[in-house]
């Protein structure tokens, strides 16, 4: 049987939950700029399916990378990591 490739991870926090079985996770990732050495914050919105609507907005969550689920899903909810309060 063949090893499946390793999959990405990543953990962000939910910042919509208004769909179905769908949240948007919001990644926030600082880095220095090569020459000015500014540093920069970066964000990425990704889609991703929640099977059982289990998270909410404020939720520390954990995505991991699947197959494409729909026009925008490609990640899905592995865990919730931290409720928001």
């Amino acid at each position: 049987m063949a090893e499946r490739a390793a999959r990405k991870v990543r953990t962000g926090v939910v910042v919509s939950d208004a769909r179905d079985k769908t949240v948007t996770v919001e990644i926030s990732d600082s880095i220095r700029h090569a020459r000015y050495a500014k540093t920069i914050r970066r964000r990425t919105r990704l889609h991703a399916h929640d099977e059982n609507n289990d998270a909410h907005i404020g939720d520390k969550v954990q995505v991991m990378e699947t197959r494409p689920l729909s026009k925008s899903k490609r990640w899905r909810v592995t865990e919730i990591v931290e409720r928001a309060r």
